[in-house]
């Protein structure tokens, strides 16, 4: 018997019938939602899945199985503890078959509605069944009703986050804005050069239960990429708790100024890293919500982190939800690769140098947190993949297995609809692209580059290349009018250059090369 199982048997209450029982996803990890929630422990069972079926379906970074397995174990402890008797099951099938094996024992079972499009596609003949019935998922901050106000398709976030800030009275006063405007995004553009310094992230004591499940992610997912570091794994609900009073803390007072700030010195800056534990649900949006509200913060940090909480994300899960994951919309089927981008991933996304500072480094950031903030990922990984035309499909997959607060209903939205422009404007008015100019502004990356961001870097003519190559599907495109208007009036020599360059660099990427 593992040591989690040991005591998980030590906790568990002694009374086990008489329980109405719940299935709990691996991201449904908190007793502050749901029938965790509503319903005294005493009355309660839940079901919490291991499912080797699910890790092996991608090969996931190794950190992000950690995470999600020690969370999930803690969580089943702390269940234990409450009252609520717990069924933990570890098996090689996936979730339904393990589902359908236990309503003949414990009866019909519950579940709060899966956040994920593939879980709930996955659990769908059992629902059709009355094996397991859905109840409302109380986790989010906002409403299909909210969603459906707005205009669309296309939809727009903006208009949604307005929507949302006037029907909750967040940061509203009087019926208007605090501060006069709903957004302080275009004074959150500052690079960061060191000062004020940037926060160490905390670490975290290994348990024996944590311990246990980094060995079992070592020897069974071997083949997975991605480096494991146990202290870095907020695993119990203290742990949540006490990554987001660092990020309140530490972080926030700084985050409105430097949201879009890069460095080579930190790889979070001041950036809250909670993404993985909201995710989970280890920490619960409202209670983020509040404290940033209750919080002495400066306006323009305030809002910026607001509009990521109660506006970006909610507003990307209701687009996945409208769309079925960005499959239909209106009986019409969702282009995913708008702009016909024909590249496979290349390897210096897995690590293979490439010669550009930015992307290696980035790349290493990510291959040993799973971890980046959102602007090194749109800006960096999102803007050279597209840029060099990488599928967007197969740039959303990398995504997904790398970093450990992605699920289908977060990456999808982001990646192939927002970073890549894949499916055109459905929910995003323009390509996420920039030459070597922004990232030399926002970043340290260009100190440490072979490549000067002034003279020879080639992310310039690609970024100039693109744009001839996409100006017949951007035309018409107010957002990027003025400079589709400036490639139109490079010479014929400079676009030659654009194109010889962006050729040379693409053969080099996709052969493991790097750039000449």
């Amino acid at each position: 018997m593992s040591r989690f199982a040991e005591l998980l048997r030590r906790s568990q209450p002694r009374r086990q019938t008489g329980r109405r029982w719940l299935f709990v996803p691996y991201d449904q990890l908190h007793d502050g939602i749901g029938p965790l929630a509503s319903e005294p422990p005493e009355r309660l069972g839940i079901v919490l899945v291991e499912s080797r079926h699910k890790a092996r379906q991608r090969p996931y970074h190794r950190q992000k199985l950690a995470l999600v397995l020690t969370n999930l174990r803690h969580f089943a402890l702390e269940q234990a503890v409450r009252g609520v008797a717990v069924r933990h099951v570890a098996t090689d099938d996936g979730y339904a078959a393990v589902l359908r094996g236990l309503v003949g024992e414990l009866g019909p079972l519950r579940v709060q509605e899966p956040a994920e499009r593939e879980l709930r596609v996955e659990l769908a003949p059992l629902v059709a069944e009355g094996a397991l019935q859905v109840v409302p998922h109380t986790g989010w901050l906002t409403t299909a009703d909210d969603f459906a106000a707005q205009a669309g398709p296309p939809w727009r976030m903006d208009a949604f986050y307005r929507t949302v800030r006037r029907r909750t009275g967040v940061l509203m006063d009087r019926g208007k804005p605090v501060g006069g405007k709903f957004s302080f995004d275009a004074d959150n553009r500052k690079p960061w050069r060191g000062e004020p310094p940037a926060p160490e992230p905390p670490t975290f004591a290994v348990d024996e239960v944590t311990a246990e499940v980094c060995e079992l992610v070592t020897t069974r997912f071997a083949d997975h990429p991605g480096e494991l570091h146990a202290a870095n794994l907020p695993a119990s609900r203290a742990d949540a708790e006490r990554q987001w009073q660092w990020a309140l803390q530490h972080c926030l007072p700084w985050f409105g100024p430097y949201e879009d700030a890069m460095s080579t010195r930190s790889p979070g800056l001041f950036h809250s890293r909670i993404a993985p534990l909201l995710n989970l649900h280890r920490l619960l949006p409202r209670d983020v919500l509040r404290d940033v509200l209750d919080a002495d913060l400066p306006l323009a940090s305030q809002e910026g982190f607001v509009r990521q909480i109660l506006g970006w994300r909610e507003f990307v899960r209701h687009v996945h939800t409208a769309t079925d994951g960005l499959r239909t919309c209106r009986g019409k089927a969702v282009p995913q690769n708008h702009l016909a981008a024909p590249m496979r991933l290349p390897p210096a996304y897995w690590g293979t140098p490439s010669g550009l500072h930015c992307l290696d480094r980035v790349v290493a950031d990510v291959w040993r947190d799973g971890y980046s903030h959102h602007i090194t990922r749109l800006m960096v990984l999102g803007n050279l993949a597209t840029l060099l035309g990488v599928s967007p499909r197969e740039l959303t997959d990398w995504f997904w297995i790398a970093y450990t607060d992605a699920y289908d209903w977060v990456v999808e939205p982001n990646v192939l609809a927002m970073a890549t422009y894949g499916t055109g404007e459905l929910m995003t008015t323009k390509p996420y692209v920039a030459g070597s100019a922004y990232i030399h502004k926002m970043s340290d990356y260009c100190r440490q580059c072979r490549f000067d961001p002034a003279k020879d870097c080639p992310v310039t003519r690609l970024y100039w290349n693109f744009l001839a190559e996409n100006a017949e599907r951007l035309a018409g495109n107010q957002r990027i009018a003025m400079p589709l208007r400036s490639v139109a009036k490079r010479s014929v020599r400079e676009r030659q250059l654009d194109a010889a360059t962006a050729q040379r660099v693409r053969d080099a990427l996709a052969n493991g090369r790097t750039i000449p």
